[in-house]
Order: structure tokens, then C-alpha cells, then sequence
């Protein structure tokens, strides 16, 4: 669970600083904000006037994620913590004069089983030392050593992530960031140093090549097996990761379409971070909360098919494409995860090979055992309990546990 990765400031960095560049900023610029207006005013609008940590920590808990990842600052700038390397613009000073990381940071850890962590982007577009150093080709490492990396030393120590989401994948390669030496300094003298997970973006080349786990592009979903640990980070607004105010209901993704993002990222190895965007009060509106909340409710039921699984030897049905697969070789289980529901009730599975006189077939959240016929050379054909839709375990997708199939 990502929570407002851009923070809302992707899309106000645009809008300001490519007013000039492209008609519709423009616009909106000129019809909505006076001639003078500079981006460093929107600091003031961003208030956190409702912001309750406590609440969003209720929330996340109730939507079925492992861990957060809030974003500390994004390429704007601007801190949510006080750091005393970004004097002035940052949550403590300006804005809503709040340290919104440390708020988040004690609700999730005193109200919650999540894990806390903290996006950081290295770089910051429009910082005037940044600018020079990429003028100089990145031969020269003013921004990184007066600003980055003390502020990334500042946020570890004092907050204590256990998940570290660097964004820094842009030009400059990671000699000019020092991100060896920082990482060095991480895994081994930290105090999150034996339980910090960190991922691929540490510089130019470094993304899907390097890092505890792969994020490869923004919505990376392959549809196969990655033998290293990936991340999906993508988000339910489909064109945004900030709060869009003029956002219909069909720019966010369905409860389908994001049980069916998160089973597929599963099945083939992957983790899902689903980003949602506050508002500059300090909301999770109304349509993210209910798309948590869902989650949260379709995870009570399918989760043992979710949490603490791996990839099986086949992530697709190859009949029955809706059907993707996860196992728990200890208990040796095999979760078929479908996303339609036959209107035959009988549901074919390509896949599995039964083991005859131990095979047995559950539906989660419903419990009985199903009937089900053994096919060659491999395959079995499930026979689905027939049920009312009031009687159906959930509504937006099922798992099926399969005992005792290779």
C-alpha cells in the first residue's frame, strides 16, 4: 500500500512547471490561479487541516496490507517531516506546520501489524544545485552531498523505515548519488539494518538490474515469473498517483480489476502496491477508502491464497485463462485463483494432476470438500457448489485449495 506516493505533488509540479510547455497547464494555470503565482504558494494550500493519522492507520489495517510506503518527499522537494536540510519547505514549516511522517509512523506501528515505510525521491528537478551538477554532466556532486544524502541519513535515523522506496532511476548514475556507499552504510550500521528492504532505483541503469526486490517501471505487470522478488506499484486512480480533482468515476479501477491485478502480480511472484492520493486536507476520499475496504473484505476470505504463498510451477491455466495459481509447498497446497465464475459450474483446470485417493478440492469460504474428475494426461474439472449470490463467499473473484496435486 502506497499511500499518496506522489503526495499530490506530481501533478501540481506539472501543471506549474510546464505551464509554458503544454495548452492545457496553461489553462489551468490562467484560469485558476493569479499571474503571479509561484509554486512555492501551493506550500501554504497544503494544509492537512483533516488529516488523523489514527484513521488512516484504521484504514490501511482494514484493507488487508502487509506494509505501508509513504511518500517523504517527492521531486518537488518538500519534506512531510521538519528535516532541517530543506529549511523552510517542508510540512514542519509550512503548510500544515505538522510532522506528518512521524504522525503516520507511531499510528501504524501502535495500531497496526504493517510494516512502516518511506518513498524518497534522490532528486529534486528544479534544485538549483541539482541543475548545476547535471549542467556538469554529473561530474560534480553538490546536490547529493549538501542535501540528498543527509536528509536520506536524517529520515532513517529518525524514522526508522522498514521498507526504503528510492526513486532515482532518471539521468544520473549511482556513483554520483554514493548509493553504494549509502547502502553499505544501511545494511550494516542502520538501525534498521537487519530488517530494511529496499528496492531497484538507485540510479541511471540500476532499475529490474539491482535491489532487495524489482519495481522495473511504474505499473510493471509481466504476466510471468520473475525469479527475483518484484513489486507491481501502480495506482487506482488510472491516470494519476496525486488526488485529481476532476477525476470521474471511471478513471479508478473496479474492485475487479484490482483483485485481478493483485492475483496475477502474486501468481507470478510479485508483491502489489496500490497507490491512492490524499487530498491537501489530509483525506483519503471517499473512493479510495472503499476500494481498501473492499480489498480488506475480499482478503478475509481468499487471503490463505494470497499471504505467505509462492509461485507455482504454472502461474496461468492454459485452458482456462481467468485461472492463475499460487502454492504453499509445506502444506502442499495449490491455490487455483479464478476471476469468472462458470455459468456451467463447472470449472476446467488445465494444470493440476490429481494424485488419485488424496487429492481433495476445498472453495475457500465455503469449506466442503467438491466434487471434482481426474482428466488425462493431466487436469481436473471442479463441480462448484450451487449457490444463491447471498451465499457466495465473496463477490469479485474465488480460490479453490487444491491438496495433494502436482
Amino acid at each position: 500500500m502506497q499511500a499518496g506516493r506522489k503526495g499530490g505533488a506530481a501533478l501540481r509540479i506539472r501543471w506549474y512547471w510546464q505551464k509554458e510547455k503544454i495548452p492545457k497547464y496553461v489553462d489551468f494555470m490562467k484560469n485558476n490561479y493569479p499571474p503571479d503565482f509561484t509554486y512555492a504558494d501551493f506550500g501554504p494550500q497544503f494544509t492537512a487541516k483533516f488529516f488523523d493519522a489514527n484513521q488512516w492507520a484504521d484504514i490501511l489495517q482494514a484493507s488487508g496490507a502487509k506494509y505501508i510506503v509513504l511518500t517523504s518527499k517527492h521531486h518537488e522537494g518538500f519534506t512531510l517531516w521538519g528535516s532541517k536540510y530543506s529549511w523552510n519547505w517542508n510540512a514542519a514549516d509550512e503548510g500544515p506546520k505538522r510532522d506528518i511522517v512521524k504522525e503516520l509512523a507511531v499510528a501504524i506501528r501502535n495500531r497496526t501489524d504493517l510494516r512502516f515505510g518511506l518513498y524518497y525521491s534522490l532528486f529534486e528537478w528544479f534544485h538549483p544545485l541539482f541543475l548545476e551538477d547535471e549542467s556538469r554532466l554529473f561530474q560534480t556532486q553538490q546536490f547529493p552531498v549538501s542535501k540528498m544524502l543527509p536528509e536520506l541519513y536524517e529520515l532513517v535515523n529518525t524514522y526508522q523505515p522498514e521498507i526504503l522506496w528510492s526513486d532515482g532511476d532518471g539521468g544520473a548514475p549511482d556513483t554520483y548519488w554514493n548509493s553504494t556507499g549509502f547502502l553499505a552504510w544501511l545494511y550494516n550500521e542502520s538501525p534498521v539494518r537487519d530488517t530494511v528492504v529496499t528496492n531497484d532505483r538507485w540510479g541511471a541503469g540500476s532499475i529490474c538490474k539491482h535491489g532487495g526486490y524489482y519495481t522495473c517501471s511504474d505499473r510493471y505487470n509481466p504476466g510471468y515469473l520473475l525469479l527475483h522478488k518484484w513489486e507491481n506499484c501502480m495506482t487506482i486512480d488510472k491516470f494519476s498517483w496525486g488526488y485529481r480533482r476532476n477525476a470521474g468515476i471511471s478513471d479508478y479501477l473496479t474492485i475487479e480489476e484490482l483483485v485481478k491485478q493483485l492475483v496475477e502480480t502474486v501468481s507470478c511472484g510479485g508483491n502489489l502496491l496500490m497507490n491512492i492520493g490524499p487530498t491537501k486536507d489530509g483525506i483519503i476520499s471517499p473512493i479510495f477508502e472503499e476500494r481498501l475496504r473492499q480489498m480488506g473484505t475480499w482478503l478475509k476470505v481468499n487471503g490463505e491464497a494470497i499471504y505467505e504463498t509462492r509461485a507455482w510451477r504454472s502461474q496461468n491455466d492454459t485452458v482456462t485463462p481467468d485461472v492463475w495459481y499460487t502454492s504453499k509447498p509445506k502444506s502442499n497446497l495449490v491455490y487455483a485463483l479464478f476471476l469468472k465464475w462458470p455459468t456451467s459450474g463447472q470449472l476446467l483446470l488445465d494444470q493440476p494432476k490429481a494424485t488419485l485417493g488424496a487429492t481433495e478440492v476445498k472453495l475457500l469460504g465455503h469449506g466442503q470438500p467438491l466434487n471434482w474428475t481426474s482428466l488425462e494426461p493431466k487436469g481436473i474439472t471442479v463441480e462448484l457448489p450451487h449457490l444463491t449470490f447471498h451465499q457466495m463467499p465473496c463477490e469479485w473473484g474465488w480460490a479453490l485449495a487444491l491438496s495433494n496435486v502436482t
